[in-house]
């Protein structure tokens, strides 16, 4: 199946105006993907790209091409997933939160893995706003977002797959526990270009809190190494496998239930040809909240 190979690179190519970029996005080399688009071309017996020294750019004849090959390959994927129907197989790609990475969604994506050998998965890293267009496009399978302060497209669904509370961390030899007297602290921000940012800003309302900002900054995991070392607090959502406690460092306080928790959700099209990986992810984390639901009644019980 390389022709349908060249088509995905192809419009990769279309896509990004870069051979260089559609490399990194479809693990080639540079030289691979300029290879495979001169066969495209030979074997089309047209001309796809107008080629110089600096860039490249579609030819009359490949912006035509462009949605017959969106066609082509969507088509392919889809008798793919039904010939797969019975076990999941072959590749998806998926974008994920760092964050996540850290938390919930790494044992899913484990817990898949093994149940699915076949599965080859491949995970691309960054921000929520950037994974929704890449979703949309069909670049993405799926991706793992918070939710959207301002909704998706009607093109897209999002299920909400877990919940992570808002919490304040200050260093672990700090005995204070009282909001209010920690939040006078220096306080390490994180990025408020982002949806979580912008999820923690309504957190500080919530708390009627004004505070002292020393940096900002994009990654949880450097919060949380800058406020073990002393820089200041900060208000952040629990990852859900986080080891955070006195031992590492940190002291989790917290928050009042009237502050919103971040939810972590799949984004995916609604119509596409991996539903039935999007579909058992969707089940995995069913099955992790039916069974901490009943971890959660099995300890009550045996406390009365």
């Amino acid at each position: 199946m390389s022709a349908i190979r060249y088509f995905v690179t192809f419009l990769s190519v279309a896509r990004h105006g870069s051979f260089a970029a559609a490399a990194d996005e479809v693990c080639l080399t540079q030289a691979a993907v300029s290879l495979q688009m001169r066969s495209l071309e030979r074997d089309l017996d047209i001309v796809l790209f107008e080629r110089s020294a600096r860039s490249i750019a579609l030819t009359e004849q490949g912006r035509a091409i462009v949605p017959l090959a969106e066609t082509l390959v969507a088509d392919y994927r889809r008798i793919l997933a039904t010939a797969e129907r019975d076990e999941l197989a072959g590749v998806v790609r998926i974008g994920a939160l760092v964050s996540s990475l850290m938390g919930a969604f790494a044992d899913a994506m484990l817990n898949l893995k093994r149940r699915y050998p076949k599965l080859e998965l491949k995970l691309f890293t960054g921000l929520s706003s950037d994974f929704t267009t890449r979703v949309e496009n069909g670049e993405l399978d799926a991706a793992i977002v918070t939710q959207s302060p301002a909704g998706f497209p009607a093109t897209l669904k999002w299920t909400v797959l877990y919940s992570e509370p808002m919490v304040l961390i200050s260093p672990a030899e700090d005995p204070r526990t009282e909001i209010a007297a920690l939040l006078r602290e220096p306080f390490i921000r994180f990025d408020r270009q982002t949806w979580t940012g912008a999820l923690i800003d309504d957190a500080l309302r919530g708390l009627d809190a004004s505070v002292r900002d020393i940096m900002e900054l994009n990654s949880l995991e450097s919060i949380c190494e800058m406020v073990k070392r002393g820089f200041g607090v900060s208000v952040v959502p629990r990852l859900a496998n986080a080891n955070w406690n006195r031992e590492s460092g940190l002291r989790v306080t917290a928050l009042p239930e009237r502050i919103a928790p971040r939810r972590v959700g799949l984004l995916e099209r609604r119509e596409h040809a991996r539903e039935a990986f999007t579909d058992a992810v969707k089940r995995h984390f069913i099955g992790a909240a039916d069974t901490s639901a009943g971890a959660s009644t099995d300890t009550a019980s045996s406390s009365d």
